[in-house]
C-alpha cells in the first residue's frame, strides 16, 4: 500500500488546505468553514503547532493538524482531521490520528482535546477507542457560530 504518515512544512499549506476542503465535500455540512480553508489558515496552524500529511503510494489522501490550547498550556486541539473519499473505508484516519498522539506524548503534553460534530456522532466511538472521553463540561474553543455546538473529547496523557 505505501502508507506513509509525515510531518507537514510551510510549503504544505496549500496542498492541506485543498485536501481538507476535498474530504469535507459531502460529507461534512456545507456551514462548516472546513469548506473555506485558505492556505493562510492552514499556515497559521501549522506554525502555532503543527500537522501531518498521509500518502498512500505517494499521493496525499489525507491530513490532521494540532495548535496549542489558547489558554491552557499542555492542551493540544486536534483539527480538520479528514481522508479523501476515495480512500475511506481502509482504517487510514486512525494512522492520523496515531501520529498526533505519538508527537504529543514526545512533547509532553499533557492533553488532546478534538470536536466531534453534532451530525457525525459515530465518530465518538472511534474515538473512544483511543481513549478519548466525552468532556461534555469543556466548550470548544473554535466552535461555529453558524452550528450546532459539537461535542468536546479529551484524551488525558499524563
Amino acid at each position: 500500500m505505501g502508507l506513509r504518515v509525515r510531518p507537514a512544512k510551510d510549503e504544505d499549506a496549500q496542498l492541506i488546505a485543498d485536501l481538507t476542503r476535498a474530504c469535507w465535500s459531502n460529507k461534512v455540512a456545507v456551514t462548516s468553514s472546513g469548506h473555506r480553508e485558505t492556505a493562510v489558515r492552514v499556515t497559521e496552524h501549522l506554525r502555532a503547532g503543527g500537522g501531518f500529511v498521509l500518502e498512500v503510494a505517494g499521493e496525499p489522501v489525507g491530513s490532521v493538524r494540532w495548535i496549542p490550547h489558547q489558554t491552557e498550556p499542555g492542551v493540544w486541539e486536534i483539527l480538520r482531521m479528514g481522508v479523501l473519499p476515495a480512500q475511506r473505508g481502509a482504517n487510514l484516519s486512525q494512522h492520523l490520528l496515531e501520529a498526533v498522539i505519538h508527537h504529543a506524548l514526545e512533547s509532553s503534553v499533557e492533553e488532546l482535546r478534538l470536536a466531534v460534530r453534532a451530525d457525525q456522532p459515530k465518530l465518538i466511538d472511534f474515538y473512544t477507542a483511543y481513549a478519548f472521553e466525552l468532556a461534555p463540561e469543556l466548550d470548544y474553543t473554535h466552535a461555529n457560530p453558524a452550528e450546532p455546538t459539537p461535542l468536546v473529547m479529551r484524551r488525558r496523557l499524563d
